[in-house]
């Protein structure tokens, strides 16, 4: 059970990844007030953890109604997680884990950056909502396990959103360095985590016997 939880800790933090997230965040609101800053840091990670819910809890009915099953959601997943485990090994900036340029752009405007981009995508992003899916079908027949994925995704939503408070201190603690040593560390776990995921996939299609 504490293994499920784990692996969804593991697998959110690197596809939200919330250090990244604070970097953007005190760079988005360095004109706003704390007030807020935190009001917008909450509002945020609410609206992400409502976005993520609802597609873990409605991944495997929209999975039965296209056809889809789950090893090809398994495959498929695995895919798109080594992918962004690749940029985020190599630093390089993915647009299933984080803002484009355009939408950065875009946000330095917006009075109100709580929903778009912090939410989505910068918090609920492809790769998050992806992993939602995929963690959730992997585990509906476990009530114990389902909880656990959706309690690792709101353990991560409550550290980002902690991490968001003191964004300045943390980017500061950090630095680039320190964000680019966490971020390769995670995607090295990504990496393990979406090859097994392949692996499990193409065990439970039947392909290979």
């Amino acid at each position: 059970m504490f293994e499920t939880f784990l692996t969804a800790f593991t697998t959110f933090f690197a596809t939200i990844g919330p250090a990244d997230v604070v970097v953007l965040f005190a760079a988005l609101t360095a004109r706003h007030t704390p007030v807020e800053r935190r009001r917008m840091a909450l509002k945020g990670s609410v609206f992400a953890g409502a976005i993520l819910l609802v597609f873990g809890l409605a991944g495997e009915p929209l999975l039965r109604m296209f056809g889809i099953s789950l090893p090809a959601l398994r495959v498929a997943g695995g895919i798109l997680l080594l992918l962004i485990s690749l940029d985020m090994v190599f630093v390089r900036e993915s647009g299933g884990s984080t803002a484009t340029d355009e939408e950065k752009d875009e946000a330095m405007t917006r009075p109100d950056i709580s929903v778009v981009p912090l939410a989505t995508p910068l918090l609920a992003g492809p790769g998050a909502i992806g992993s939602a899916i995929l963690l959730v079908s992997s585990n509906s027949h476990d009530v114990g396990r389902e909880f656990m994925v959706f309690a690792g995704l709101f353990a991560v939503l409550l550290l980002g959103y902690l991490m968001m408070l003191a964004a300045t201190g943390v980017q500061r603690a950090l630095g680039v360095t320190g964000v680019h040593v966490i971020s390769r560390i995670f995607g090295v776990l990504l990496a393990a985590l979406a090859v097994q995921f392949v692996f499990d996939g193409l065990k439970g299609s039947g392909l290979f016997g």
